[in-house]
């Protein structure tokens, strides 16, 4: 991040708020007394104001302002742009539906990290946040999940930067191959929401549904894979390591297998609904594939019942003193297990039709069904249902 000020204000022009001052810097603090001593307005975003009611009491502010930000070793510029959150509630209402409009400042530089973990963007926004200073932005939100970013593009006296933040449900944003790219937007408002409403956010919507699609087809694999090892240790009548599989060791294998299906499962639970909202049956399906998807909304809805009392249950125990909470969870989590694994097996064998229209919606060719997917191998013993108290001593 190139050098700056220890102590920086920038003033712009609000229509509402008047005359805005935005404080920067390492030594942020500086400015902030500076303002402040001269008759500025602390406001709840970070940023200070100067109503311009009164055009006298406004002409002597400012330069008070000038004398006492050297006194403070700071550095004042007035920005030839409007203020960025006037900018940022035009553009909003250009866009379709409700959005609300936050703007948020980073007055040390050490804070626009932050943002980092949480942008979900392969093109000049992200990078912008990473390599140069982004002293404030705003943030727009809307009910349906999507919350964009804007800033002043860096490096030029004209142009904003949008992009977006990964919806709820996603972790691990940084250099995610899914992401869609910002885009640049002049600043009349007009023709930056019909470039965000055009473009962005078509791609943006592609990409979410990419991603989507990545993530439940990874999550499926993974419990595939470790299901079909159950089967084949069940099968072969011996565990991993050649051992002959005694009615502990099928136990504490069933057991492993529930409990990673259940925490790999969370990943549909979260994902499924939209792909299957995306991908709906239509009159070109062929009814196998619409009973299919049927199935597999119905299996979502009782996994999803399950896991509400799983969280029920579980706050309950929260409460409990640690000698009560043994059994009863041990219990619990035998139903939860018994509720969710016939959505399991259910997407297991029916998941594919969904993904392969997702694929479809995506833009990306249909993978042909892998039998093994659909199949999950007809001859080996179906999973048992988890006993109310094992045997041997409850998992920690």
């Amino acid at each position: 991040m190139p050098d700056s000020p220890p102590a920086h204000i920038t003033l712009a022009f609000s229509r509402s708020a008047g005359i805005v001052a935005i404080p920067t810097g390492r030594q942020y603090r500086w400015a902030e007394t500076a303002l402040s001593t001269s008759g500025f307005q602390r406001r709840d975003d970070g940023t200070f104001a100067l109503p311009v009611g009164d055009p006298q009491a406004a002409r002597t502010t400012v330069p008070d302002l000038i004398r006492a930000a050297q006194r403070h070793q700071t550095t004042v510029k007035a920005s030839t742009r409007r203020f960025l959150g006037d900018v940022a509630q035009d553009f909003a209402d250009q866009l379709r539906g409700t959005w609300t409009v936050k703007l948020e400042v980073y007055s040390h530089p050490l804070w626009q990290e932050d943002l980092v973990p949480w942008l979900w963007d392969c093109g000049e926004l992200s990078q912008a946040v990473q390599n140069l200073q982004v002293p404030y932005a705003a943030v727009l939100s809307n009910d349906a999940d999507i919350t964009l970013l804007l800033i002043e593009r860096p490096g030029h006296q004209h142009g904003y930067v949008v992009g977006a933040f990964a919806p709820d449900g996603f972790t691990d944003n940084y250099h995610e191959p899914h992401a869609p790219r910002s885009i640049v937007v002049p600043a009349a408002a007009g023709l930056a929401g019909r470039l965000v409403t055009d473009r962005f956010l078509p791609a943006y919507h592609q990409a979410l549904l990419a991603r989507r699609t990545t993530t439940v087809e990874d999550a499926l694999a993974r419990i595939r894979e470790e299901y079909q090892t159950w089967q084949a240790m069940v099968a072969s009548g011996r565990a991993s390591d050649a051992s002959p599989l005694g009615p502990g060791s099928l136990h504490q294998a069933s057991a492993v297998l529930h409990d990673l299906a259940w925490w790999t499962f969370r990943d549909v639970l979260i994902h499924g609904p939209a792909l299957l909202e995306r991908c709906p049956p239509d009159a070109a399906s062929r009814r196998k594939e619409a009973d299919a998807l049927e199935r597999l909304r119905s299996a979502l809805h009782s996994a999803q019942s399950a896991r509400a009392e799983w969280n029920d249950v579980m706050d309950g125990l929260r409460q409990s003193p640690d000698t009560q909470r043994v059994i009863p969870f041990v219990e619990a989590e035998a139903q939860r297990d018994s509720r969710v694994w016939p959505a399991i097996e259910t997407w297991l064998k029916d998941g594919d039709v969904l993904l392969q229209q997702a694929r479809a919606a995506c833009g990306g060719p249909p993978r042909p069904l892998r039998a093994q997917e659909t199949a999950l191998s007809a001859t080996a013993p179906a999973l048992p249902a988890p006993s109310a108290v094992p045997d041997a001593a409850p998992r920690r």
